[in-house]
């Protein structure tokens, strides 16, 4: 996570990252694009400890 104010150069680097054209912004919300510019930051993610239904249960 960063601390940077999103501007509209970095929203617009943002959709180029993630390869959403102009034409498909209409189809999305600022915030489904920042949601999937966070979930592909996690692609590389590796956990040890995966929970279990039992986890779930008790949380």
């Amino acid at each position: 996570m960063t601390d940077r104010e999103m501007t509209t150069p970095l929203f617009l680097l943002r959709c180029v990252q993630l390869g959403i054209n102009i034409g498909e912004l209409d189809l999305l919300t600022i915030g489904m694009v920042n949601d999937m510019y966070a979930e592909s930051r996690n692609d590389d993610a590796t956990y040890d400890e995966v929970a279990t239904q039992y986890d779930f249960d008790n949380f």
